[in-house]
């Protein structure tokens, strides 16, 4: 193990010198303070330290391979911190795609409270292929969490290639992460008029509902006629066209007039949903720009153009359907990811929307989602608008190992309950504490948007039934991923992978969810 050594007095006296949180404005990079005094534990190959030079090198013929430097910090500086920023400069080249999304160039934080055995993984956006010498940045809420172990890593994982770290430029502080909460005060206020539902007095709507998310085609009466022989009286009708794309979507032009087309089916949706007691969330599910091509985040938290865009895009919703009593509410932006500082971060934007929104339409409910592809866990940072009348949404797919087993290359064989894991409805109830501690703290109304468990996993019917007691337990509205968008998340289809589903009238996911359907 190579190592270098400098007093840890150092790196304790440089965070304390940061370590006033009281001020809104984060600490400029260049004034954080130098992490000097870590003692780094190398891997046992493709990876060395010559000073301040630490190289990780994998060659191609290695791939996939796992070369990770760590180091510990001192967690006791971050005590009472709601964050760190971290930065290093580092150069790459030849990095090869990694097997999985989660892997590749690792600049990570692995936090660790050992009270709940709660942890995370906070890592640097991803890069591919060849980079000139740059800063590599490390921002991030600790979500809530108090961790007393927290290890920083560097190298590569699950890929091939070589990275340069310059450790003398490795800076870090505790502060206030990527999201400072505000309106931690805030109460949500509902009206009794309100078109989810409710019995007024300010108190969050209690009138249930249940459905599923419509596919990214037009909607036929057919499909309604079906949800509604089911017992649905909820829908969430999706603005949506190749989410898993790059860099798309950015012709304003084209992408308003397709904006426009699906309007159109939204029209004679809500008409056919109100003769059937139904109501519909209107999902902007793609959003002008797409997502970047590196990382996934979207494209408009940098582009003002794509961000104005966007923010019209939702005038021109509002003005055309202010106040129609089949909608539940405008879902702002579906699964929103930020993994860095950006000039237009997630959470302003979706306030922004939703005053321009409000300008125009003063009653329909708004939807607004959390951090983290509308993580569970983001609701420990989520901070309210200082607004009434606003429902919080939230996806629920924890564990992914579970509900996406065989998807993207994920492996199988994953069952629900499983006793060694924990997995389990206890399990459920923890992985939505954060919704549930939010919800009570801002009497915020929760609507599940998305849950689901891949048609194919053993005992994923009794997932879904836990979701849902769990769901009805908290008195949330939900709707079930998806109706006849792909077979593998359908309750009409069933088979052992994606390539060989076949119709089925009555399945045990089905009979779950028409179940669900039907409670008092």
């Amino acid at each position: 193990m190579n190592a270098f050594r400098i007093s840890s007095l150092l790196v304790a006296a440089a965070f304390a010198a940061h370590a006033d949180l009281s001020q809104e404005v984060q600490i400029p990079l260049g004034a954080m303070p130098r992490l000097e005094g870590l003692d780094w534990r190398l891997p046992e190959k493709y990876a060395t330290l010559d000073g301040d030079i630490l190289t990780v090198d994998i060659p191609e013929s290695a791939f996939p391979a796992d070369a990770v430097a760590e180091a510990d910090l001192p967690a006791a500086l971050f005590a009472g911190a709601e964050g760190f920023s971290m930065s290093v400069e580092a150069e790459g080249a030849g990095l090869k795609k990694p097997t999985k999304s989660w892997l590749g160039l690792k600049f990570q934080i692995h936090l660790v409270e050992s009270e709940t055995g709660r942890e995370a993984y906070p890592n640097c956006a991803g890069e591919i292929g060849s980079f000139a010498r740059k800063t590599l940045l490390n921002e991030a809420n600790f979500g809530g969490k108090k961790p007393d172990k927290i290890t920083l890593m560097l190298g590569l994982q699950g890929t091939s290639g070589r990275v340069v770290f310059d450790l003398s430029t490795l800076r870090g502080s505790p502060s206030h992460g990527l999201f400072r909460r505000v309106n931690q005060d805030w109460r949500v206020k509902y009206p009794a008029s309100a078109s989810a539902g409710g019995s007024g007095g300010g108190e969050p709507p209690v009138c249930p509902r249940r459905g599923c998310m419509l596919p990214a085609r037009d909607t036929t009466e057919e499909d309604l006629d079906t949800l509604a022989s089911w017992g649905a009286n909820l829908a969430r009708f999706q603005i949506m066209r190749n989410w898993s794309g790059r860099d798309d979507n950015q012709d304003i032009a084209e992408y308003n007039a397709w904006v426009d087309s699906r309007l159109d089916n939204l029209e004679k949706v809500l008409r056919w949903a109100e003769a059937r007691g139904m109501k519909i969330v209107v999902d902007l599910h793609t959003v002008p720009g797409g997502k970047r091509s590196k990382d996934g985040q979207m494209n408009m938290f940098e582009d003002d153009n794509f961000a104005e865009a966007w923010i019209d895009t939702w005038r021109r919703i509002a003005a055309r359907f202010k106040g129609d009593p089949a909608i539940y509410g405008y879902d702002l932006v579906n699964e929103p990811h930020q993994k860095e500082r950006v000039k237009n971060d997630y959470w302003t934007l979706q306030r922004r929307a939703a005053e321009a929104v409000r300008e125009i339409d003063p009653d329909t409910p708004i939807v607004v989602e959390s951090d983290g592809s509308d993580a569970p866990s983001a609701f420990e940072y989520l901070s309210p608008l200082r607004m009434d009348n606003v429902i919080y949404q939230v996806h629920m797919y924890a564990p992914m190992l579970f509900t996406h087993q065989g998807v993207h290359g994920r492996a199988t064989g994953e069952k629900w309950p499983d006793p060694g894991n924990h997995w389990d409805k206890d399990f459920i109830r923890e992985t939505l504490r954060p919704v549930r501690e939010f919800s009570l703290r801002h009497n915020a109304k929760i609507y599940v948007g998305e849950f689901s468990a891949i048609a194919w996993a053993g005992g994923a019917e009794n997932y879904l039934r836990d979701c849902i007691d769990v769901f009805e337990e908290y008195g949330w509205d939900w709707s079930y991923h998806a109706f006849r968008e792909w077979k593998g998340w359908s309750v009409e289809h069933e088979g052992p992978d994606g390539a060989h589903m076949v119709p089925s009238e009555d399945n045990p996911r089905k009979r779950v969810l028409l179940e669900g359907f039907a409670r008092p």
